[in-house]
């Protein structure tokens, strides 16, 4: 079996700013190379990754492949950068055409810096790769990367948001989370919550931004007008910000240490007790058992908070397109084997298993000895299980325009640099803060 390694970076690329993606050429001119390995020699694969967790998934999956491959096995080694190091690196070489890993993770935010509207990127159409397994897929997240019909990169879970609950401290309080269903009813429960325990109920997230594009989603709104030009101050993003600063004025919900649940910070308030209810996507379940030991028992699962008589339930929130890039001498093989390690059955299954995350194969939520497996370390941690609640909502997950949008890195730029700190701590009325946005985008992006 072919051997697997880890390196872990800890220096900073030293790239200023966001270098442009017109100078991406695709790659190197040695067309790609490709040449398949002598029967039984491993095939070199050089990946860079910005997450702990996802190497040791990814370590897994180059093992599970040997098991089946041995005539043709994968030599991993696998780079984790810090998250931001990690795509300034990624940019610099692409921008360069030289210094490019095989495959590498591109977080959803950050993918539109790497593949244009029309396609022009530095990365491999993987579309023939995925035909396999593309039926039992999310078709929604496998859309995330996906630019004019082509395939770029292949997700790492639906991501779909629920409420991480605290029903030890909410019981204490005398307050029942099996009742919350609308935002009207997570408000009142927050309220309740926080006068009964002086402490804070739910999370506004000023540099993250998640919650905003659920709440947006469910209204039937977009960051995007038809035309695909920035409209974030429309009547419905307003309304979506208004009622999360209501809910902050009214004590339902509060900013966090780190500026959102997902920071070191974070992790450490809420293991404190100091929050009772996190609405993040359902890979956030990861973060509770790694980061956040002592709540073991003390969480419940249950489905996100609806604006009543919305569009959706819930959407896909956040995510990572693995990509492989165009030049790489091993392209044709990397393709191959990260269809397998992305979205194979088996690799659907080592998703939750290893990582918490809610597979994007749906055949894989239907197989019970998998999803309430009583050795499974998430299924130990929290009250209720994770699928009996993404089957409750499966039909209702929508797709919200904006993650695929080329423009989203700019727009979430402004959103978690300004716009939230804007609204959630310096109280400004989220008309005026949105109008700003909107101002502000238009001149960075040329928007009319």
């Amino acid at each position: 079996m072919a051997g697997k390694r880890r390196r872990l970076s800890l220096v900073a690329a030293g790239v200023a700013g966001v270098l442009a993606l017109a100078a991406c050429s695709g790659g190197s001119d040695d067309g790609g190379g490709s040449a398949p390995a002598a029967d039984g020699e491993a095939t070199p694969l050089d990946m860079w990754v910005f997450a702990e967790l996802h190497a040791a998934y990814y370590e897994q999956m180059a093992d599970e492949w040997n098991e089946q491959n041995p005539d043709r096995p994968v030599d991993l080694e696998i780079t984790v950068y810090p998250y931001q190091d990690m795509h300034n690196k990624l940019q610099l070489a692409a921008n360069s055409g030289t210094g490019l890993p095989d495959v590498v993770d591109i977080e959803v935010s950050k993918f539109g810096n790497f593949v244009t509207e029309d396609g022009r990127t530095p990365l491999m159409d993987i579309t023939e790769a995925a035909k396999p397994y593309q039926d039992d897929i999310v078709q929604a997240r496998l859309d995330l990367y996906s630019r004019a019909d082509k395939i770029y990169g292949f997700p790492m879970h639906v991501g779909a948001f629920v409420t991480f609950y605290n029903a030890a401290l909410m019981e204490e309080a005398g307050i029942d989370y099996t009742t919350i269903t609308t935002w009207d009813d997570f408000e009142e429960a927050g309220v309740a919550y926080h006068q009964a325990t002086g402490k804070n109920f739910g999370i506004a997230g000023t540099t993250v931004n998640f919650i905003e594009p659920l709440i947006v989603a469910q209204m039937g709104g977009d960051f995007f007008d038809e035309d695909g030009d920035v409209a974030v101050n429309n009547p419905t993003v307003v309304a979506a910000l208004e009622l999360e600063q209501r809910m902050l004025q009214a004590g339902a919900i509060a900013t966090i240490p780190g500026g959102g649940p997902d920071d070191e910070e974070a992790f450490g308030a809420i293991n404190k007790g100091d929050y009772a209810a996190v609405v993040y996507p359902a890979w956030y379940s990861s973060r509770f058992v790694d980061y956040m030991p002592d709540l073991e028992g003390d969480i419940a699962i249950a489905p996100a908070p609806v604006v009543e008589g919305g569009e959706v339930a819930t959407i896909g929130g956040g995510g990572t397109g693995t990509a492989v890039v165009e030049s790489s001498e091993h392209k044709d093989f990397a393709a191959e084997w990260l269809a397998f390690a992305k979205l194979s059955p088996e690799a659907n299954v080592a998703v939750w298993q290893v990582l918490g995350f809610d597979p994007v194969n749906m055949s894989v939520w239907e197989d019970e000895a998998v999803t309430h497996d009583p050795e499974n370390k998430f299924n130990k941690y929290f009250r209720t299980n994770m699928f009996d609640v993404l089957n409750e909502v499966k039909d209702e997950i929508g797709h919200f325009e904006a993650f695929a949008h080329p423009n989203l890195p700019a727009l979430n730029n402004v959103f978690t640099t300004v716009t939230w700190t804007e609204i959630f701590e310096n109280g400004v009325a989220p008309q005026v803060a949105l109008d700003q946005a909107q101002k502000d985008l238009e001149n960075e992006l040329g928007s009319k």
